[in-house]
């Protein structure tokens, strides 16, 4: 049947069945810090249904700790006969983590980079576009963790931009008709997904560089519910894998289970 996955960002929940690296059923919510675990628990049974039943186990990253301790009540509470693992310090995962504070490291940051560095093995870098934050994860060529760069998310961005400018309204984050704005929106569209496209490929060529790696071996993955967006603007990546954390988790529940 597989593992639950579920990763636990500031903005969106994220939750797929993956058996084997295949994800055979996605969903994605909002992440609401005032939902109880008991909440969580109709919101899941809903989502998943008579599936739930036959999942192998359930494996949880979150960067919201209020949201983690809903998960935590509630996979005790709910679904106890469960197993079920969540990522946290002391959990095996098998990556050599290579920063000055390992324990500072988002977990959905371990996932992407584990996940990455068991199918492409490295160099390799993940971009991961979420709303709160892009994030960049650097595998090594001995495939080690050894460290990335957060920059604010699009979401963020357009948020930000609505509130501080008196005469900006908050646009849907899409591509408008060109990167010269015809009128306020398509300037606000322009520099939200083209600013994050320049942002990627300068970024990722400086991380190169940093690498000491020559580009052509080095695997650049975009990933994240807001990859569509903008990485097909962008010339740095070499391959698009839209659930890359989903599929660590799972690697991880399998290292911690049996």
């Amino acid at each position: 049947m597989g593992v639950l996955a579920v990763d636990v960002g500031n903005s969106h929940t994220v939750l797929g069945i993956v058996d084997d690296g295949e994800v055979h059923g996605y969903w994605q919510v909002r992440t609401d810090q005032r939902r109880t675990s008991d909440e969580w628990a109709v919101l899941l049974r809903g989502l998943i249904g008579d599936e739930l039943a036959g999942v192998e186990g359930v494996v949880v990253c979150a960067t919201v700790p209020a949201v983690l301790a809903e998960w935590r009540t509630m996979l005790h509470r709910h679904f106890a006969s469960i197993p079920s693992v969540i990522l946290e310090p002391g959990v095996r995962t098998g990556l050599p983590i290579q920063v000055d504070n390992p324990r500072e490291v988002g977990t959905d940051r371990i996932a992407n980079a584990l996940a990455a560095s068991v199918r492409y093995g490295g160099p390799a870098i993940v971009v991961d576009f979420g709303g709160t934050a892009t994030t960049f994860d650097v595998v090594a060529a001995s495939g080690a963790y050894v460290g990335g760069i957060i920059a604010p998310g699009i979401e963020v961005a357009a948020e930000a931009l609505s509130r501080a400018g008196a005469q900006l309204r908050r646009v849907e984050i899409a591509k408008p008709r060109g990167v010269l704005g015809k009128n306020t929106v398509e300037a606000v569209q322009a520099g939200l997904v083209y600013g994050v496209a320049a942002q990627v490929d300068g970024l990722v060529a400086r991380l190169i560089t940093e690498l000491g790696a020559e580009p052509d071996v080095v695997t650049v993955i975009s990933t994240g519910y807001l990859a569509d967006v903008a990485r097909e603007l962008c010339t740095s990546f070499t391959a698009h894998v839209p659930h890359l954390g989903l599929q660590g988790l799972e690697l991880i529940f399998r290292r911690n289970s049996g």
